[in-house]
């Protein structure tokens, strides 16, 4: 069986047969100049998702049992003083646009003092879901958050924060780095070279007969967070988030609708150099949009990170977080999967409390709704 369907530049649309004709910037199962001649099911390009980077190579983590255990140890362990992990939430849009549940670290308790933390996520995506013209499915974008979130404690365990960020969705400029890097260590994504270097699409076609095809955008704002923390233990925090439908993005970024989430986490400090944080994410968002017969509404999340402080104040980081399905039916990997991904990185911590971070997040699994590779720079106040 030979693969015909590829995709041309994006345009938005919705629509719910393609007619015989295909106009410029729709899906395109014809266009010479994207046509894929591989076989399908051949080693050269399978019928995955393609969040698929040199991390899922050389770790494919399918079970997170860690996650539980690490909890478990958090009960053996005598707690000490706060030392956190970066919060992580997911950039793919097609999870970003469902749920509100992510990784949030434990806060110190900081009175009297306005707290804030800046986060520059910017992250590159190939998902190549086309074993067949319907359904299929395609990501090819490089996504921006820009995210400032500050709180404020109300007393030693109650606090209050927000998050607003803004977004981007570009063609970018990253394809030719990326495919350097994956050939300096001998990794082929035949995905990736299927693709136009620095394209733009983000387009699927499922079995209902809908089409649809999203629009790049350079900058928009993105849905407002607000929530409420709990912190009766220094092991412990519990917090309520609400998220609310301001995005400006065109669709497909945004939720369009509110989510509430419920967050624990679990803090210790296993000895004076390690730290752990395992959380487990809660979520509720209603059906929205163009996809709601395949949207889930109710979402789970584990996460289980440690935090090393290898020479004086500079510490390494490295989070495991698993996010359950964002759809059903679809019987695209892209979309009916778990995510899982893993968030690394640096970590400098100034004499009057400050802190500086760069990271990465990788996917770990070679099917999935994760990103391919996120590069991030934040910093907290």
């Amino acid at each position: 069986m030979i693969i015909r369907a590829v995709y041309g530049p994006a345009a938005a649309s919705v629509k719910r047969d393609p007619p015989a004709s295909v106009a410029p910037g729709r899906l395109c199962f014809a266009d010479p100049r994207y046509r894929c001649n591989t076989p399908f099911g051949s080693k050269a390009l399978r019928p995955r998702s393609v969040a698929m980077s040199h991390g899922a190579y050389l770790l494919r983590v399918r079970q997170v049992p860690f996650c539980v255990a690490g909890m478990i140890c958090l009960l053996l362990v005598t707690p000490a003083a706060a030392q956190s992990l970066p919060a992580y939430a997911p950039i793919n849009p097609i999870a970003q646009s469902r749920s509100g549940v992510y990784f949030q670290p434990y806060r110190e308790p900081r009175l009297g003092h306005l707290s804030l933390d800046v986060r520059l996520d910017y992250g590159s995506a190939i998902e190549y879901n086309l074993p067949s013209s319907r359904p299929s499915y395609l990501l090819d974008a490089e996504i921006l958050r820009l995210e400032v979130a500050a709180a404020r404690d109300l007393n030693q365990q109650f606090f209050l924060f927000g998050t607003i960020g803004v977004g981007g969705a570009y063609a970018g400029f990253l394809d030719g780095f990326l495919n350097w890097y994956h050939g300096l260590l001998g990794l082929k994504l035949p995905e990736r070279t299927s693709r136009p270097d620095n394209s733009f699409a983000y387009q699927m076609a499922l079995n209902n007969g809908l089409t649809v095809a999203r629009s790049p955008s350079d900058l928009f704002l993105n849905d407002l967070r607000l929530g409420a923390g709990y912190r009766p233990t220094p092991w412990y925090q519990g917090v309520v988030t609400l998220t609310l439908p301001t995005s400006t993005a065109p669709d497909g970024y945004g939720r369009g609708t509110i989510s509430l989430s419920a967050l624990n986490t679990f803090h210790t400090r296993l000895s004076s150099r390690f730290t752990f944080e395992g959380a487990l994410g809660l979520g509720w968002t209603p059906t929205h949009g163009d996809l709601s017969p395949y949207q889930e509404t109710v979402f789970a999340s584990l996460a289980s990170g440690l935090r090393f402080r290898f020479w004086g104040r500079q510490s390494l980081f490295a989070t495991v977080f698993y996010h359950s399905p964002y759809y059903h039916g679809t019987t695209l990997p892209a979309l009916d999967r778990r995510e899982l991904s893993l968030d690394f990185g640096w970590l400098l911590a100034t004499k009057g409390g400050s802190e500086w971070r760069i990271g990465m997040t990788e996917d770990l699994e070679p099917s999935g709704p994760a990103i391919d590779i996120i590069f991030r720079l934040g910093g907290s106040f």
